[in-house]
């Protein structure tokens, strides 16, 4: 795999400049495609635990308080 990484590497800096900007343009998006694909299927999952009833309505007070410990302890 390093190996092959490398190889990758060592060809795209044989690239023109132009053409390292495109890929990583496309990188990019590819990135960004696949995190909103990973965004979507965890709140499809999220949404249909909840509809499943494995979550508990809960006030906003209380998961406000909830998100400022899980902050206070990293």
């Amino acid at each position: 795999m390093t190996l092959i990484f490398e190889q990758i590497v060592d060809t795209v800096m044989q690239l023109p400049p132009e053409q390292q900007d495109i890929l990583a343009d496309l990188l990019r998006g590819w990135r960004i495609e696949a995190r909103r694909r990973e965004i979507a299927q965890d709140a499809s999952d999220s949404l249909n635990a909840y509809r499943a009833g494995r979550y508990k309505p809960q006030s906003a007070s209380t998961i406000i308080n909830r998100l400022r410990e899980s902050i206070e302890e990293k």
